[in-house]
């Protein structure tokens, strides 16, 4: 008997080609079952991904400690624990300058009296450095900030190349900063314990950098890698950051440029988190952040890796970022980790001339934690051509096969498969966008940041809208075909064949366009063809819906591997809008995500559905619950997103007493107030209780006075100038002066350049603002400051910013200013010149500490008095 001649074609009398056989029934399951099959992979989910991502290894205790070279975790816990009690350490301030620095030497030195003495030898330098750098907007300046440095090498080593491993041990106004970074100090500390007390040989020597301005901007990485005696020797680097410090640590930046480095990563890491996405994610911008990593490249020209905790981050930044946030568990993870790529690296050929080994990106990620994969960017290209090709020839001989086994042909079959694919289309489009428009509503209504304490919102009002939107197109298109003359079963793999066109199409195009991160898409694509082919050749691909058993198997591991990497940042990202300011709608963010995950786990499983009876029933109930989370989110105390302690609201603002100076010396303006930078969407909103009457947007005044006539603390207050609020209250009296004096005003020989001399004192923290006279001609030829800056000013209609840090050098600063002007008419107004001293260890007044009592417990304030003096010159 012929193939054709087995197959039956009628199926319950719908239609004339129902394929149906003794081999395997056509038969739709019952309606109940397609929910079921959708909650399948909500139990994989939770089951799998949830105890995989959060797991933890043991603890190591000191008892433990044999000397074999393992990292004691119970011993770094401690370290941290002693770091963590000094208290904030911002720059500048006693804890940072002088305790932090008697603490990291009291610890070294103990290291230094442990140490195997006749294997290593230990160095130990306290950098003072001075410097700038340009960092978005502004020249950041510093003056006198501390590099604690240490230099591990074995006694018989020659190798002029050394292994940097940095962190930074400053934290932010109000934060012991348990997390960022202490959690990666004391990881260090123990790194360097262990190294040093182990018998165990490496080529090149460790430099353990400890740097002790990271959060005004990254000084202190820069004054090392520019001017430290040891860092021209530095070949490659680890560098260990902190955003949350309640999980485990993933590499979110290598290289660039230095795929070798994933070679070692992969050979050492007993704990792999990592992925190419986040690399993709974190360079595009759309995470406001930075670190040390871009200094060393920058700067340095060398190559390394970012490490960074990341679970966690609504303490980030605030009085709650202690060390009982953190389990013991998480520092055990991060040290066996660094420890064993610090052995690596420090005995790596590669090392000795890096440059050598110059070649593409690398493309990495961990499979759930237990396995981790790397090639480099031209390997990935491959591997995504060959992917997208082999599954449209596949496609092809399927779309052939069913032509043989059923009275269609195959160009008929085509057609029917580009309709679907039409289909599939706007199945995609609706499953983004449907996302997007509740975001885009819920914002409307002043309701953003509904999931931020209730995270698992998020699966109701945006994935559940997703699924549903990915769902409906096809149910409605089959169902509309119920007498089609294909049969149902070969027309719901034409379906799965037309989202492998799509999804071939985007890893083509998106190879193409040299987008890393595709490998997940090429993941789901190979697992297809996979299938597909195993289906071809067992015959199945043409017995009812036998081929569903392999195709649903095949789909397992791509649904783990896209929750997983997606669900890194549906679980980071909310924190992150917490803090990434009012300019934008963070719920777009997480629409988009949450459609992405849908899109990525079901676009192979949702035309399923179909396959059991009354699938309106399964997009009804997505449908259901997608309304039930807007009523939480909209309606109940559920949807207010923050919670004391856990989740609290960031309140950031000044005490502001702004003074403007005329060109003759007179007072046009003294006001006080205070100066809100909002961190979230949501602005003033939640501040129940406080009384605002009478604030004011900044924005307008951003239209009449350089800089908005405001003491703009960072890049971040720049960025967020037009969304700030400003309150008036009675006249404040800073802390102490912030003065501004003309020491002298010379003429120059050429009559058309003239030179003012100035010398600033004040706090630890001072902002300088410049502006020449736009309708005059008037340019800065010459100034104190970086030419670099000079040479390449910010975009109108901002002015020079240049952001200055004290350490243990306290101010006055001189600096001169050379002002041009073609005419050489110097007696009237060349430039205005703004000067803001912050005065971040003081709580402000009377009136200020009362003020500030009276915001709901849900929120963290951040706040302190500053001055600002606009002078005309």
């Amino acid at each position: 008997m012929d193939d054709k001649a087995f197959l039956i074609t009628n199926e319950h009398g719908k239609g004339p080609f129902r394929l149906y056989t003794t081999k395997g029934s056509s038969t739709k399951g019952p309606w109940y079952c397609g929910i079921m099959f959708l909650l399948f992979w909500a139990v994989l989910f939770f089951s799998i991904v949830i105890p995989l991502f959060f797991r933890l290894p043991t603890v190591l205790h000191a008892e433990e400690d044999s000397g074999k070279g393992k990292f004691i975790g119970e011993r770094a816990y401690k370290t941290l624990n002693d770091l963590n009690n000094i208290g904030p350490r911002v720059t500048g301030s006693n804890a940072n300058e002088v305790d932090t620095i008697n603490f990291l030497l009291n610890e070294i030195e103990d290291i230094k009296a442990n140490m195997l003495e006749e294997y290593f030898t230990l160095e130990t330098d306290v950098q003072i450095t001075s410097g700038s750098h340009i960092y978005s907007s502004l020249l950041e300046m510093y003056q006198g900030v501390q590099n604690v440095v240490v230099k591990l090498s074995s006694k018989n080593s020659t190798s002029e190349s050394y292994l940097l491993v940095n962190s930074h041990f400053d934290t932010v106004l109000t934060s012991p900063g348990a997390s960022d970074d202490g959690f990666m100090v004391a990881t260090m500390l123990e790194v360097l314990r262990v190294m040093a007390r182990t018998e165990k040989y490496f080529e090149h020597p460790v430099v353990f950098l400890f740097n002790g301005d990271e959060e005004m901007g990254m000084q202190a990485s820069h004054g090392f890698i520019t001017q430290h005696k040891w860092a021209k020797n530095c070949k490659a680097f680890i560098n260990l950051e902190g955003a949350g410090g309640a999980g485990r640590e993933i590499v979110f930046q290598t290289g660039p440029y230095h795929p070798w480095l994933t070679n070692y990563y992969k050979k050492s890491a007993k704990h792999p988190f990592a992925t190419t996405l986040a690399e993709e994610i974190f360079q595009s911008g759309l995470i406001p952040s930075d670190t040390d990593y871009r200094i060393f490249v920058q700067y340095g020209d060398i190559p390394g890796f970012d490490f960074a905790q990341m679970i966690n981050g609504y303490v980030l930044h605030s009085k709650y970022d202690r060390i009982d946030v953190i389990p013991r568990g998480a520092i055990q993870n991060s040290g066996d980790n660094v420890l064993e790529l610090v052995w690596a690296l420090s005995n790596a050929p590669e090392m000795r001339e890096t440059n050598a080994y110059r070649t593409g990106h690398a493309v990495f990620f961990d499979f759930l934690g237990l396995y981790f994969f790397n090639y480099t960017e031209d390997t990935g290209k491959i591997l995504n051509y060959s992917a997208g090709v082999v599954t449209l020839l596949l496609i092809l001989v399927s779309t052939c096969r069913m032509s043989a086994f059923s009275n269609l042909s195959c160009c008929q079959l085509m057609q029917r498969l580009i309709i679907l694919s039409v289909i599939q289309i706007i199945a995609l489009v609706f499953a983004m966008g449907i996302p997007l428009t509740i975001a885009y509503v819920i914002d409307s209504f002043g309701l953003s940041l509904s999931y931020f304490s209730s995270t698992y919102l998020i699966i109701g009002l945006y994935i559940c809208p997703s699924l549903f939107g990915l769902s409906l197109p096809t149910m409605i298109y089959y169902q509309l075909q119920q007498n089609s003359n294909v049969s149902f079963t070969y027309h719901l793999q034409l379906g799965l064949h037309s989202w492998a066109l799509i999804v071939s199409g985007l890893v083509l195009s998106l190879t193409e366009y040299g987008i890393r991160s595709v490998y997940i898409l090429t993941i789901i694509l190979v697992f297809y063809s996979i299938s597909l082919a195993l289906n071809l050749l067992t015959t199945f691909h043409d017995f009812g819906y036998n081929w569903t058993c392999l195709h649903i198997c095949s789909q397992v591991i791509p649904f783990l591997n896209s929750s997983y990497v997606i669900y890194i940042y549906l679980l980071t990202m909310p924190a992150i809008s917490g803090r990434s300011g009012s300019a934008s709608n963070p719920d777009i963010i997480i629409s988009v995500l949450s459609a992405l995950l849908t899109v990525l786990c079901f676009g192979f499983l949702a035309p399923l559905i179909n396959m059991f009876r009354r699938p309106s029933i399964v997009v009804f109930s997505l449908f259901l619950v997608s309304a039930i989370a807007m009523y939480l989110a909209s309606s109940t105390q559920i949807g207010f997103p923050y919670r004391p302690k856990t989740n609290p609201e960031r309140v950031l603002y000044q005490h502001v007493r702004k003074i403007f100076y005329e060109y003759d010396g007179s007072i046009s303006q003294d006001e006080s107030g205070y100066l809100f930078n909002f961190q979230d969407r949501r602005e003033d909103q939640p501040y129940t209780g406080v009384n605002l009457t009478g604030s004011t947007k900044t924005k307008s005044e951003c239209e009449k006075h350089m800089m908005c006539g405001l003491p703009l603390f960072d890049e971040r207050w720049v960025g967020n100038r037009l969304q700030g609020m400003w309150l008036p209250r009675e006249t404040i009296e800073p802390p102490s002066s912030t003065t501004l004096e003309l020491l002298n005003k010379t003429v120059l020989e050429n009559n058309k350049t003239v030179r003012f001399n100035f010398r600033v004192s004040g706090p630890p923290h001072l902002n300088l603002y410049i502006q020449p006279r736009e309708d005059d001609f008037v340019t800065i030829t010459d100034w104190s400051f970086s030419q670099d800056y000079l040479k390449n000013p910010p975009i109108t209609p901002l002015s020079y910013h240049i952001f200055i840090t004290f350490g243990i050098v306290k101010p006055p600063l001189e600096f001169f200013l050379d002002i041009s002007k073609p005419s050489g008419d110097f007696n009237v107004p060349l430039f205005q010149l703004g000067v803001s001293g912050h005065y971040l260890d003081d709580a402000g007044d009377t009136s200020s500490q009362k003020f500030a009592s009276t915001f709901p417990s849900h929120t963290v304030l951040i706040h302190w008095p500053s001055l600002y003096q606009r002078y005309i010159f």
